[in-house]
């Protein structure tokens, strides 16, 4: 069996560090993460929706998995070995093995006996279905094993590499090694099915290299590594059979049609993008690659710079689950899969420890806030596969989806919370999202605990308190998110409509800080004390925000901004219509407080006009009115009810209903 480390910390990424040369120390991953199992999370915002997915999330994702549909049953028929036949789709193994990833995070945010019990019962089943040479795949299996690994679109890998995601989040947690095992032989199996033979395979569905990844950093085995490049390295060289080559001829589907290295936009399917890309990045900071990162920073670029929404939503088409053209962004046809997001959050993770620079965590804090976290409703069990940025007040949250990725997608990510917040480095901490927790850093022999205080994203002071047990030298990195100095996104894809003259303060016991700016970082460089307290001051002024003129659909529209959080107008608080607003130049805005069902949230109210039929219904006429926007992520949790993230500043066209 392999041998890897007993100590159960997790981290998604834990690199060495290394004596490199000049030339590579700008690949040099400049910290790593704290992992979710060394982090308290207190968070009057997020604390909820940790116990929301503990709950009604899991429990759905339970119900679901083994009662309402076979995904459980299929694990059960496999073991029996009599001739039953596989139920649902191909890929609905992964569905499981998300739910028990869920489950891990969980089970550290709020322990349970009952939940524990049912991974063990899931686990011990799919251990039974397990085949001797390591392979573990219930559609194959239960329809043929000649066929397997033939089709390179059917997800085998994908499969496997949740699977490892699972096992690695599951011991993380609880020390059990049971699911590790079956992991680590399924992954042997792979590796010496392919890369040791040198046997062309095209994921269709990329997942596998950033699973291999971490089954890397936990278990130290360079073949883990070796085989996440491979798969890598297998991309736009024609390799691809099956349906997305076959018969769709079309491997810019899965971003098989040039080199990984020599990738420059960002094309197909967006989910298998981010998942890709997460994992290059994972192997760039591991080899010192040059050829990933600089294919990354060009593709990041391309999607962040014209291809994303203001949201941080990805893929604007249901034709193709991705992209179109550059600046393609259609709001209420806008597809916006959840997972993408949940995806951008990873991928932006990884670019940040490759570079050190800020803006990859403003545009996950971008997405995670928004385009992921609205995917999740606040009851917890009902969900959004699709994010549109619009809609007539005929779209509405789902218990579950026949193709049931995103439910326990956004699962794992919300319970997974703790793992993006802090980063550290032999020399310092980094503070990137701003979410009341605690942990514990060390410094040589000196442990320094660190607690966050805040009541972001609805308040901007955040305050971090630390107590080393004696004084210790180190450098404090404080994120200062983008927004909060006039620019919302990285490349000018939107911009603020006007300039904010409120100044970030930063304070530390009270008296302005001494720190120089360092990548999007204030960075306080100190020997610290006992009781030491710093206080970070953001200015959360309501912001208008306006899209470049190549976006078609926004222009001579804005949109509203407060923190990291985009608004929207729904029905359901201003007389059960959205698309009648017309904002004028001179808008006021003033917040409130209010509720969506049991959240509380701060509103903005705003003075606008709103078009109406005039009282003869021969004619329309505006009149002033005072509207509500709420928080885009938490519409449509009230019924249907039609809804604008992007508000008109000029009337274009009349359209007449009765």
């Amino acid at each position: 069996m392999t041998k890897f480390i007993n100590k159960a910390v997790y981290s998604v990424a834990t690199f060495a560090f290394a004596t490199l040369s000049a030339k590579a120390q700008l690949l040099v991953q400049r910290f790593e993460p704290v992992g979710f199992s060394q982090v308290t999370i207190t968070d009057q915002f997020w604390k909820p929706k940790l116990d929301k997915v503990a709950t009604a999330t899991l429990q759905a994702c339970i119900v679901q998995t083994e009662q309402k549909t076979g995904r459980i049953r299929n694990f059960e028929k496999v073991a029996r070995k009599q001739g039953e036949k596989h139920e649902g789709i191909y890929y609905d193994d992964s569905d499981v093995y998300k739910a028990i990833e869920a489950m891990s995070y969980s089970l550290k945010n709020r322990p349970d006996a009952t939940v524990q019990q049912k991974a063990d019962e899931w686990i011990d089943k799919i251990a039974a279905a397990q085949l001797p040479d390591g392979y573990l795949n219930t559609y194959y299996t239960l329809t043929g094993l000649d066929k397997r690994w033939t089709d390179m679109e059917r997800h085998e890998d994908y499969c496997a590499g949740h699977l490892i995601e699972a096992a690695v989040a599951y011991y993380n947690t609880t020390g059990k090694r049971k699911l590790l095992d079956v992991a680590i032989r399924f992954a042997d199996h792979i590796d010496s099915t392919f890369r040791i033979k040198n046997r062309p395979w095209v994921s269709g569905h990329q997942e596998i290299e950033l699973a291999l990844m971490r089954l890397y950093h936990l278990t130290k085995q360079d073949r883990y590594l070796k085989l996440a490049d491979w798969f890598l390295d297998q991309r736009g060289h024609g390799y691809g059979k099956g349906k997305i080559w076959d018969e769709w001829k079309n491997p810019k589907y899965c971003q098989d049609d040039v080199p990984v290295k020599q990738q420059k936009e960002i094309t197909g399917h967006a989910v298998r993008a981010m998942y890709q890309y997460t994992g290059a990045a994972d192997v760039a900071a591991a080899t010192n690659d040059p050829g990933y990162m600089n294919a990354m920073t060009t593709v990041w670029e391309d999607v962040v710079h014209r291809n994303m929404y203001l949201t941080g939503g990805i893929g604007s088409s249901g034709h193709n689950e991705g992209f179109t053209d550059d600046f393609d962004l259609p709001n209420e046809s806008a597809y916006c899969e959840t997972c993408a997001s949940v995806g951008m959050v990873f991928w932006n993770q990884r670019m940040n420890l490759l570079t050190g620079e800020s803006k990859y965590i403003d545009v996950l804090e971008r997405s995670l806030y928004n385009g992921a976290l609205d995917g999740l409703s606040l009851s917890g069990d009902r969900f959004f596969y699709g994010n549109p940025l619009s809609s007539a007040g005929n779209y509405g949250r789902s218990e579950w989806f026949g193709t049931a990725c995103c439910p326990s997608n956004i699962a794992r990510l919300v319970a997974s919370l703790g793992d993006y917040i802090y980063g550290r480095s032999e020399q310092g901490i980094w503070v990137n999202l701003f979410v009341a927790s605690n942990t514990t850093f060390r410094f040589g022999k000196t442990d320094v605990p660190l607690q966050l205080d805040t009541h972001y994203p609805w308040e901007g002071t955040v305050k971090l308190t630390v107590n080393p047990a004696k004084k210790v030298a180190y450098a404090l990195h404080v994120r200062i998110p983008g927004w909060a100095d006039n620019v919302p996104v990285p490349g000018k894809l939107y911009q603020f409509t006007d300039s904010n003259s409120a100044k970030v303060e930063i304070l530390l016991n009270g008296k302005p800080a001494t720190y120089r700016q360092e990548k999007g970082y204030a960075v306080i460089d100190r020997t610290w004390q006992k009781g030491d307290v710093v206080e970070v001051k953001l200015p959360m002024d309501i912001r208008q925000v306006a899209a470049r003129k190549e976006v078609k659909a926004d222009q001579d529209r804005i949109a509203l901004q407060r923190g990291p959080l985009v608004y929207c107008v729904e029905g359901v608080d201003n007389a059960g219509k959205a698309w009648n607003i017309l904002v004028p130049a001179k808008a006021t805005y003033q917040t409130k407080s209010h509720q969506v069902l049991d959240e509380p949230v701060v509103a903005i109210q705003a003075n606008v006009a709103v078009v109406e039929a005039a009282p003869d219904g021969l004619s329309i006429q505006t009149t002033p009115k005072i509207i509500t926007a709420i928080p885009y992520y938490s519409w449509a949790n009230r019924g249907k009810s039609p809804m604008q993230v992007w508000l008109p500043s000029r009337i274009k066209e009349i359209k007449i209903t009765e």
